[in-house]
């Protein structure tokens, strides 16, 4: 997995503790560590706690994540579909709004 950089680029600066927590721990360490979990799975369990959560902000960097992690556009269907019951139909809206934007990159 190729390091990340984007807290030190986007943060660095204003709030350099939070960046280096964020490229060296989350994902420096925890979405690195592919025993238990892949890339993929963390990416379909990242993006469902964004949609439920209604933190869209975050949600295009990750479906272009999980879209590098394997996330089919079906699988992206069906995670939001099924979590439209669960999190709110607004929410799944929003989010789909945004995943067809990425699904037609």
């Amino acid at each position: 997995m190729k390091k990340q950089t984007a807290g030190q680029e986007q943060l660095g600066d204003f709030a350099p503790q939070f960046a280096k927590l964020n490229d060296d721990v989350l994902f420096g360490e925890v979405w690195s560590k592919e025993n238990e979990l892949s890339a993929h799975d963390r990416s379909m369990i990242t993006i469902a706690s964004i949609i439920s959560a209604g933190n869209l902000e975050q949600l295009d960097a990750h479906l272009r994540i999980g879209k590098k992690n394997g996330i089919t556009k079906e699988e992206t269907v069906a995670e939001i579909t099924h979590l439209s019951f669960y999190a709110g139909w607004p929410k799944a809206w929003s989010a789909f709004n945004r995943a067809k934007e990425i699904w037609t990159d």
